[in-house]
């Protein structure tokens, strides 16, 4: 549910940074690689016409690490791609079962427009362990003709639902009707929605130095950074032959890339321009922040994970219908070793401080200009072919 961008030079020299899809840039998104985008269309067999949709949900780095067996008729088997994971920032997968859940929600609110009810059981052969994923299903599917079910209203966001990186509207306030709307998209699930805004400025400002030295950790461990180095697509070729991951469209990146001079073999030293200047970046965003949310769990479980992905885009679906924006802070809520104390202060600030309390999603909120979609693969890339 997260993308960042990284830009160096080969052998030091000079270092550029580039954010995809943010104004200003000339370049444009493939059209192949965002045709998801514009709906599923008619199909013949329902479960591709919702799986069109499902696969629109958030996911971290914008992996996509959903694969589907449709060779049950009447059933979807959703896997979790075992090539598609992030064992650096998300060691014991946490934020891919999140992903997950995404997913199964939308997929849900899909069948539910055409009528149906998506009954699904998570983890029909057992839930994965902490070591993660395996070739288990996370869930069974099965879609059910239900007269009773009503469409869900949020649904009508689907299309429209983007995670927005750039700067805010450092004063406008989120209203007190938009906050009461995420709220209440939360209700379904086992989760409790809470949030800061500009009338807490205290509050406000510790979110914001939490939020900053996660980020700073993450870019200053390699191993980390170059989870995402990996996934780096840089122009509209790999774009579009990719169609996932962080896409960098900027000119001056491509040219550099063309020569030869874009190096993606290494990460950049804490003390480098490429380094230096995205923490300076990303601290200008964080001050123009007008509000965070979270969601906290009372444990951690798989199921649990699951859910909190279900209530997330529910959350961003019904701030979208308000307008108002969002980027998951997914940094100080990871689980590898370097960053225990900022995931140790967001907890206790935000109140999970008994044991097995877990925040599931922290995000800054606010208003800003409209970002473009994010490549999606299609559904035809997610259908197991064994």
């Amino acid at each position: 549910m997260q993308r960042r961008q990284f830009i160096r030079i080969a052998g030091g020299g000079v270092v550029l940074a580039a954010t995809a899809g943010a104004a200003g840039c000339s370049a444009q998104m493939p059209p192949q690689a965002i045709a998801a985008w514009q709906g599923p269309g008619e199909q013949p067999d329902l479960r591709r016409w919702v799986l069109g949709y499902a696969i629109l949900a958030p996911h971290s780095h914008n992996l996509q690490s959903w694969l589907v067996d449709l060779r049950q008729p009447g059933e979807i088997l959703l896997y979790c791609d075992l090539q598609r994971l992030l064992p650096e920032t998300d060691p014991y997968s946490r934020q891919i079962l999140m992903s997950q859940g995404t997913f199964l929600e939308l997929l849900a609110m899909a069948a539910r427009e055409r009528g149906h009810r998506a009954e699904i059981t998570l983890f029909p052969e057992g839930e994965f362990g902490a070591a993660g994923p395996d070739k288990r299903p996370v869930a069974r599917i099965r879609l059910v003709a239900d007269a009773s079910v009503a469409p869900d209203p949020l649904f009508a966001q689907v299309l429209k639902r983007h995670t927005n990186r750039n700067a805010y509207e450092p004063q406008r306030a989120v209203p007190a009707a938009a906050w009461q709307a995420m709220a209440d998209a939360v209700a379904p699930y086992p989760l409790r929605f809470g949030h800061v805004g500009l009338d807490q400025p205290a509050a406000l400002a510790t979110q914001r130095q939490v939020a900053a030295e996660a980020w700073r950790i993450e870019l200053v461990t390699p191993r980390t950074v170059m989870e995402s180095y990996k996934v780096i697509r840089v122009g509209a070729k790999e774009i579009a032959t990719h169609r996932d991951g962080i896409s960098l469209l900027d000119p001056k990146v491509v040219w550099l890339d063309r020569l030869g001079l874009f190096d993606r073999s290494q990460a950049p030293g804490p003390d480098d321009f490429a380094t230096t200047s995205q923490i300076e970046d990303f601290n200008a965003k964080l001050a123009s922040t007008p509000g965070f949310l979270w969601m906290l769990s009372d444990d951690n479980r798989r199921p649990t994970q699951v859910a909190a992905g279900r209530a997330y885009v529910r959350v961003q679906l019904a701030a979208t219908a308000q307008g108002v924006v969002m980027q998951p802070l997914q940094q100080a809520l990871q689980e590898y070793p370097e960053q225990a104390e900022p995931y140790r202060q967001i907890h206790q600030l935000l109140g999970a401080t008994v044991p097995g309390q877990t925040v599931q999603m922290w995000a800054r909120v606010g208003f800003a200009a409209p970002v473009p979609p994010a490549p999606r693969r299609g559904v035809e890339a997610h259908i197991l072919r064994t």
